[in-house]
């Protein structure tokens, strides 16, 4: 196994995967996956499993995963583990080796998987140290780099960290979100079963709707009964739709950058704001607006992370980058309203500010890690939002009764 001291800049023998630090510090390992180098935030993230959903998480685009759990690639990797077409963290960073898959449901191992991604793993390396690194820097800029024969230029790396900008006003929901309408109506994953397929719809454009009758989508007379969520993707996790059907909804996703003209053309009956990379912020400036004139109608409104920042940006509210974010599938949360306590996944670099909210905004979850706020509702308009993911199910059903409340919302 490769050395894996942070200060350590001499290669070892065998190393075919390096970090570089923006201040020259550097990491050995070995590579896995995609040969290349890539820049881009380092976090941490401390599940145990679900290493493929994480990967294509949309909202990990230029970040770097170092995985808490030593273990990571043992059961493989599938065509259903994802939560979007493509891979969108950059590359991982792991203890130990990967070994060969042992899953009943593993199509390939996790660095073949990796490789068809493009993305650049590097293991042998001390994820604790550099876990404890972005607990006392915050999270740092690196460059990590994988090549078969081990060669490397150090000083081109370091000169890519350091001149890389960093998250803070980046809007990175422009790039990850999906550029065709698209009925969904896939349901939630069984055992023996798979995930329910009834086939989603392309609808194409918001233009090619309006310029073509045909292209509209006509839902079934079932599924007209449904209550009609119309879900703008900031960067969306495809198993947060399977929830809204599962709850009892049809949903037509519309791009980030659709209007409210555009919605509303879609004759919704709520709607949900997605997850997404990037600084709240930077997209907030053609996101906010909508959200407000959305607000107007008074129909129901849902938003999971980045969609709870964008309301809060909607309403007034500030949104600030976090010291080392929050990135797992263990955090409790704590319900103000009754107490309990769901124990929660999340994946957020940016938080709301509950300092400046304006009166018609109540807080409805506090994490229990830091006292963060995880939750909002207005009291003047059907809309609330959580900072985590209830879509993910570590709990594993503690917050499912938020797409239930939404979608009971609207009937």
């Amino acid at each position: 196994m490769a050395e894996a001291h942070p200060a350590r800049t001499q290669q070892p023998d065998g190393a075919t995967g390096v970090i570089v630090f923006a201040d020259g510090r550097t990491v050995w390992g070995r590579g896995f996956g995609s040969e290349g180098q890539v820049v881009g935030e380092l976090c941490f993230h401390t599940a145990m499993t679900g290493y493929q959903e994480i990967m294509t998480d949309p909202s990990f685009a230029r970040q770097i995963i170092a995985f808490t759990f030593p273990h990571i690639g043992n059961v493989g990797a599938n065509e259903e583990d994802v939560e979007a077409g493509e891979a969108h963290a950059l590359g991982c960073l792991v203890r130990e080796a990967v070994t060969s898959p042992s899953n009943f449901r593993s199509q390939m191992d996790f660095p073949s998987w990796m490789a068809a991604t493009g993305r650049i793993g590097i293991s042998g390396v001390d994820t604790r140290a550099l876990t404890r690194l972005v607990r006392r820097e915050g999270p740092p800029t690196i460059a990590i780099a994988h090549n078969a024969k081990g060669q490397f230029d150090l000083d081109a790396l370091r000169q890519m960290a350091a001149e890389w900008p960093g998250l803070e006003g980046m809007d990175l929901a422009k790039e990850v979100s999906r550029e065709q309408l698209e009925v969904w109506s896939g349901g939630k994953w069984r055992l023996g079963e798979g995930y329910e397929m009834r086939p989603s719809t392309s609808l194409g454009t918001n233009e090619d709707v309006a310029s073509n009758s045909q292209s509209s989508f006509v839902p079934s007379e079932v599924e007209a009964r449904r209550p009609h969520v119309v879900a703008v993707d900031y960067g969306s996790k495809r198993n947060i739709f399977r929830n809204l059907v599962e709850a009892g909804a049809r949903v037509t996703i519309v791009p980030a950058t659709a209007s409210f003209d555009e919605i509303m053309a879609h004759e919704p009956d709520g709607f949900f704001l997605s997850n997404g990379p990037g600084d709240p912020a930077a997209t907030g400036e053609y996101a906010v607006p909508v959200i407000q004139k959305m607000l107007e109608t008074e129909k129901p409104l849902f938003g999971i992370c980045l969609g709870h920042q964008m309301l809060a940006l909607a309403v007034g509210g500030r949104t600030a980058k976090m010291f080392q974010g929050h990135r797992g599938a263990n955090h409790p949360v704590k319900r103000l309203a009754d107490g309990a306590v769901e124990i929660t996944s999340m994946n957020h670099g940016f938080a709301v500010e509950r300092q400046g909210l304006p009166n018609n905004v109540r807080e409805t979850h506090v994490s229990l890690f830091d006292g963060s706020n995880c939750g909002l509702e207005l009291t003047d308009r059907p809309a609330f939002t959580v900072q985590y993911h209830p879509e993910a199910s570590p709990g594993p059903q503690d917050s499912f009764y938020l797409f239930e409340k939404f979608v009971g919302m609207m009937r």
